[in-house]
């Protein structure tokens, strides 16, 4: 059973009614990497880095590599 994800971003191809994200796998990754090339063209494909291992302190140190803007 896939968690409920909520999401404000509208813009995102995977935003669904109510704010839910409709994505097949949400990537979240530290601020620190929010640079790094996690191809999120493709959220649902696993093109992401799983394998490393990292620490956020707060959520706010924290980003969605999955969005991926509607077009």
């Amino acid at each position: 059973m896939k968690p409920v994800v909520k999401c404000s971003v509208a813009n995102c191809s995977y935003w669904g009614e109510g704010n839910n994200c409709n994505a097949d796998m949400i990537m979240v990754e530290i601020d620190s990497h929010a640079k790094a090339n996690f191809d999120t063209e493709f959220a649902g494909e696993y093109g992401y880095d799983t394998k490393h291992k990292d620490a956020a302190k707060t959520s706010s140190a924290t980003c969605c590599h999955t969005f991926k803007p509607k077009e």
